[in-house]
């Protein structure tokens, strides 16, 4: 992987500036995830920081709400933390896409196959993972 990049990137200083940059923004992920309460923490990340204004991304507009009203206070904790910033922007994240996955096919059992595997299923060990299987399609498909 590093050899593609740095055949994508042409020289070696273009991809260490890149990991740089990376790290750079782990480090402020950080330090922005200790600063907010805890039901923030997890809905926002850092996107990017370019001359001294951090980028911030909240998923959703509540969130990006709560995170301006903040952003004194978190400018004060990247301070502490040595990160002098110039300051914060904040936007909201795009969703996430999701793959759509077609639904499971319906498949009906007759009674008298419910019934047979209700059966068959009653002569396994209790403890069988089969029998727990089986009862659990007859009830399924009830």
């Amino acid at each position: 992987m590093t050899r593609l990049l740095q055949r994508y990137l042409g020289s070696g200083d273009a991809l260490a500036r890149l990991q740089d940059h990376a790290a750079r923004l782990r480090r402020l992920q950080g330090v922005l995830e200790r600063g907010l309460p805890a039901q923030l923490a997890g809905a926002c990340r850092v996107a990017n920081l370019k001359d001294e204004i951090l980028v911030v991304a909240a998923q959703g507009g509540a969130v990006a709400a709560r995170l301006k009203q903040m952003v004194p206070s978190l400018q004060a904790h990247f301070l502490q933390a040595g990160y002098p910033l110039q300051g914060i922007k904040v936007k909201v994240a795009t969703p996430q896409e999701t793959v759509w996955r077609r639904p499971p096919p319906e498949r009906h059992i007759s009674a008298e196959a419910r019934s047979g595997i209700s059966d068959f299923a009653a002569t396994l060990p209790a403890d069988s993972p089969l029998r727990k299987a089986l009862e659990r399609l007859a009830q399924r498909s009830g």
